[in-house]
Formats: C-alpha cells, sequence, structure tokens
C-alpha cells in the first residue's frame, strides 16, 4: 500500500472543512514539526498494514500493541476517571464485553476486565483524541471525534480464528456523516512476524517517479 495522493478523500464523508483541510497537507512540515504519528493515531491505525499482539496488561486492561507505527492501545474495563487526563493519539478506550444474542445465564454486555463472558466480543469507545488523520495522506479528524468500535471473534472451519473489527468514526468538525469501516485479523501461531517500525509515511503516488 501506498500513500494517497495529496487531497484525495474517495469514500471518506468529510465536509468542506474536511477536504479544505486534506487539500492544505504537507508532508514535508509534518516531518519537520515530528508530526507523522498522526497518522497513526486510533481512528486511522486500525486500517494500517500491520499486526497486532493482544496481552492483558492487568485484571481490567487489556493492551494492544501494533507494529505499524510502535503504538499501544490500552482498553479499560470498569468505571472510567473522574478527570480525562491529557489528549492523545489513542486517546482513553472504554471497553465492555458483549453478547450478540443473549444466552442461557447470560445478559446483553458487562464491564468486568479478564474472565468476564468467556468467547464474547468487545466494544470499545475512544474519546479524549488528539488531532490526527483518517488516512496517511492527511485526511483529517479533530479532537471531537468518537470512535467506536466492535472486535469479533470467529472461527472458520479449518481451524483459522479471526477477529473482526468493525469501526464508527463520528466527528463534527470533519465529517458529515459517520465513517463506517470493517477489518479482518488472522490469528498467527506466535509473533515471528511481528516486526515493530516507526511512524513511517511515503510520499504521495504523485510524486513518486
Amino acid at each position: 500500500m501506498v500513500t494517497p495522493e495529496k487531497g484525495d478523500v474517495t469514500s471518506v464523508p468529510v465536509n468542506a472543512a474536511g477536504r479544505a483541510a486534506a487539500e492544505a497537507w504537507d508532508l514535508a512540515k509534518d516531518k519537520a514539526n515530528h508530526d507523522e504519528c498522526k497518522a497513526f493515531g486510533a481512528p486511522g491505525l486500525i486500517r494500517l498494514p500491520q499486526r497486532m499482539h493482544i496481552t492483558w496488561q492487568d485484571d481490567n486492561t487489556l493492551k494492544i500493541e501494533t507494529d505499524a507505527g510502535q503504538q499501544t492501545r490500552l482498553l479499560h474495563f470498569g468505571p472510567a476517571p473522574e478527570q480525562p487526563g491529557e489528549r492523545s493519539l489513542q486517546g482513553y478506550s472504554a471497553a465492555e464485553w458483549f453478547k450478540q444474542q443473549q444466552q442461557a445465564g447470560f445478559g446483553g454486555g458487562g464491564g468486568g476486565g479478564r474472565g468476564n463472558f468467556a468467547g464474547g466480543n468487545l466494544k470499545i469507545v475512544t474519546t479524549n483524541l488528539k488531532a490526527g488523520y483518517l488516512r496517511k495522506n492527511g485526511v483529517p479528524y479533530s479532537e471531537k471525534t468518537v470512535l467506536t468500535e466492535h472486535f469479533n471473534r470467529h472461527d472458520e472451519p479449518g481451524g483459522d480464528q479471526w477477529i473482526m473489527v468493525t469501526s464508527v468514526i463520528e466527528d463534527p468538525t470533519y465529517l458529515n456523516q459517520p465513517f463506517l469501516l470493517s477489518t479482518s485479523f488472522k490469528k498467527e501461531p506466535d509473533g515471528a512476524k511481528f516486526h515493530p517500525t516507526g511512524c513511517e509515511i511515503d510520499p504521495p503516488r504523485s510524486t513518486l517517479g
């Protein structure tokens, strides 16, 4: 995958302000200001070519590390803090387990951490974000963005295990409607192919010879 041309907002429901910001994007300026990681914030990160390493940091915090951009997301179960803290590229992610269909002995969702509703799926709502990019070519999202994700795990007949991530990005500043995305990840037997790299952005296609 290569960086789209400057101003290319294809399939992203940007409004006039979003289109203007995308057309004003300047990769050289981002590099000079050490802002290349703006394309690796939570709303844009999930769509980048990458591998994820998912572990429990503690009983109430699920940790997702990505090799793209060397980012770390923390998914918090239980009550959110009263003070949101400093904005960041990954924001604050509140997580809860849910069942797509109620089953005997289970309700429709829950906020407990490790071990609660084994085999269920995850709903994650991320707020308190720093402004960033939905794509590497500067298509913007603002700090008012709310990212809602559903992580659904499923098994294939051949034994492969997959996670499908459905994302809904809402931004009153740069989008004229919610932006829906779907991304799938296949579980690998080990971490041999997990190779962390920094926030690297190639020049747009129009500048490549």
